[in-house]
């Protein structure tokens, strides 16, 4: 869709902002704050990676037991039964699970584990019971991928792998282009104990952590199908390999098929809006980068003016600013997106702010008068 406002003009992608579990988990966060009144409410982490949501849930009083990667902010021992603990919509580990109900917190009541990631955890617990070692894409300290290792850990081997550069590195084991003992110092802290090169990359199935790039899932699922063709033959590939292409989430295939689309356009740039940890909205910049200079910023106060943009380089995790971003030309025309875990508030106000710049520009009134 595009939206011209005269000097300045956007395109807006078909699908972007909450997806279903991002806005049920924070529903049930305002909800638990309202039923508890009085009461100790924790966050095991991060709500969502949107620093504007986080920082509004801890202005009301939610405290956060951890930080996204795992480490301690609150210890086990000062949480009790009659506090509140809510489960962010990544999931959690088994481990953790069963801690919280040793202590008698009551763990279901306020856990707001997006059904998409549930349905993951179900298939790799299934893949393991079926014998297969499963493979999950995903970053190692990342909270869901530790979550979907667990669930798949408890009933059979699992290895995770980053991208399709250490899938290959992977694939390279069952080929047997690399010895075995080799494996256990390539893959440490990624693969669950006891597992054996030889025996458990012989049948295989891949799931991911949902806010991947479900391409480079696809493709990484791809590669190891050719792999177990190679090595055992098309005729014994339901042996060696499980389908699991329905495990992707929708919600992020939704929003990055959009990016893919607005990739067609003829914009002079790309703002994509959203959490600088945002494991989906970085995929969605990076898709953007592809073809246009692209912004990545948390919240309209990063621009500054028509002048200046504070900016997040994601590939070397640092801030950045950029002067006279805007080229002169008669009509900018700018992309516009979000990733899975931003309010569709805040694409609003960049929006609006960018707008403002532009004198003379059409109202949005006038604007989506267009649309009706």
């Amino acid at each position: 869709m595009f939206l011209d406002f005269g000097p300045v003009g956007f395109y807006i992608a078909r699908h972007f902002g909450f997806c279903y579990g991002v806005e049920n988990a924070i529903e049930k966060s305002y909800k638990a704050l309202e039923e508890n009144e009085g009461k100790k409410v924790y966050l095991l982490s991060q709500m969502i990676h949107n620093q504007e949501v986080n920082n509004d849930l801890q202005s009301r009083g939610i405290q956060f037991i951890m930080d996204t990667d795992g480490t301690q902010f609150i210890p086990w021992d000062s949480i009790g039964k009659d506090d509140v603990v809510i489960i962010p919509a990544f999931g959690t580990t088994l481990e953790i699970e069963h801690l919280l109900l040793d202590k008698g917190v009551e763990v279901q009541k306020y856990n707001t584990t997006c059904p998409f990631v549930e349905k993951v955890w179900n298939r790799a617990e299934k893949l393991g019971k079926d014998k297969f070692t499963v493979i999950i894409h995903g970053k190692p300290r990342h909270e869901e991928t530790r979550a979907t290792f667990s669930h798949s850990a408890s009933t059979g081997p699992s290895v995770i792998v980053r991208d399709m550069e250490e899938a290959k590195r992977l694939g390279a084991y069952i080929t047997g282009l690399k010895p075995k003992e080799e494996f256990y110092e390539e893959f440490a802290g990624k693969f669950l104990e006891g597992f054996d090169v030889e025996k458990d990359l012989m049948r295989v199935g891949v799931v991911n952590q949902t806010t991947m790039l479900a391409s480079e899932t696809q493709g990484i699922a791809e590669y190891f199908r050719s792999l177990m063709i190679e090595r055992y033959g098309e005729e014994n590939l339901k042996q060696h390999f499980a389908d699991t292409r329905d495990t992707l989430c929708y919600a992020t295939n939704d929003n990055q098929d959009s990016t893919y689309e607005l990739l067609e356009t003829n914009a002079d740039l790309a703002i994509v809006v959203g959490g600088y940890n945002s494991s989906n909205t970085s995929h969605i910049v990076e898709l953007c980068e592809r073809k246009y200079p692209t912004y990545f910023i948390n919240s309209e106060s990063e621009i500054k003016s028509a002048e200046e943009i504070h900016h997040f380089l994601y590939h070397e995790k640092r801030k950045e600013i950029t002067h006279n971003f805007l080229p002169p030309k008669e009509q900018v025309k700018i992309v516009l997106t979000s990733g899975a875990s931003c309010p569709d508030t805040l694409v609003d106000r960049v929006l609006q702010k960018m707008v403002s710049f532009f004198p003379g520009s059409r109202s949005i009134e006038e604007v989506m008068r267009d649309f009706l």
